[in-house]
């Protein structure tokens, strides 16, 4: 099995790290891209709290009220994408809030709908 067959939590360029914001945050290693995909962040189940389950790269994102990710909804699936560039050493970060504002969403300049979580 070659190196690149390995199932790996976080991609290149991701790491976990002590946060100012709030207990562990999620870092930049390597400068990111605006509008890139890192990926999936939580599932949709029912069967679980709140309803979702979240991913490794999905555990470790705080919220910030001027966030360099936005959430994208895909069906039972929820990925985060950069709305800007991450510097290497900044912490990712979401604007977290407790309801559904998919109605205030801009394709071109944050990729989905915005901040729920």
């Amino acid at each position: 099995m070659e190196k690149n067959d390995f199932y790996t939590p976080l991609m290149t360029g991701l790491t976990i790290r002590e946060s100012a914001i709030h207990g562990l945050g999620l870092f930049a290693t390597k400068p990111i891209a605006k509008g890139l995909l890192l990926g999936v962040s939580h599932r949709y189940d029912e069967r679980f709290q709140n309803n979702y389950v979240r991913t490794p790269l999905g555990g470790f994102i705080n919220h910030n009220d001027d966030p360099n990710l936005v959430l994208v909804i895909e069906g039972d699936l929820n990925y985060v994408r950069t709305i800007r560039e991450v510097k290497v050493g900044e912490e990712l970060t979401l604007k977290y809030t407790l309801y559904d504002v998919c109605g205030d969403t801009d394709f071109e300049t944050k990729g989905g709908c915005v901040d729920m979580i």
